[in-house]
């Protein structure tokens, strides 16, 4: 599944909405062994030509459904694993209308039948806690309250 992006450099762009005390997450599949969930927030490629904010507006689209605005830069990781590396820049996110629900949307770079994305939903930080911390994104491992989803932080692999 994710042989496409083995070998290149990706810059990934992901949204963090917070609602209501829980964070909109994207389930992944083919990222953890044994068809474990990886929980990240939605987001994905940067293409050429569009600014970060654009590509994350066109990403939460596909992947929730939802028109948003897009704040201030929050967190930058470097992901390195295997034949996989990627610069993830995340940036809060306001939805156009608060009281829309969102819907599980796909990756165009990928086939229906192949789809990285199997679910969305809304997760507390007690709820991610809970979770094998390999289970969470990064960014979102040993949160206390949503208000710590709002401090930047800068995570460089060593």
């Amino acid at each position: 599944m994710l042989t496409p992006y083995n070998g290149l450099v990706r810059v990934r762009v992901g949204g963090l909405l917070v609602r209501k005390g829980a964070i909109l997450l994207a389930a992944h599949r083919g990222l953890l062994p044994n068809g474990a969930t990886f929980w990240s927030p939605p987001g994905g490629g940067w293409a050429f030509g569009e600014s970060l904010k654009q590509a994350l507006v066109r990403e939460f689209q596909e992947e929730t459904g939802l028109a948003v605005r897009v704040g201030r830069q929050l967190h930058l990781h470097e992901f390195r694993r295997d034949a996989l590396q990627a610069l993830e820049i995340f940036f809060e996110v306001t939805a156009e209308d608060d009281t829309a629900t969102p819907r599980l949307g796909h990756d165009p770079e990928h086939s229906p039948d192949n789809q990285l994305l199997s679910e969305l939903a809304w997760l507390t930080p007690r709820q991610l806690l809970a979770l094998p911390p390999a289970h969470v994104h990064p960014i979102l491992r040993g949160l206390l309250s949503t208000d710590d989803v709002f401090v930047p932080q800068v995570l460089l692999s060593t």
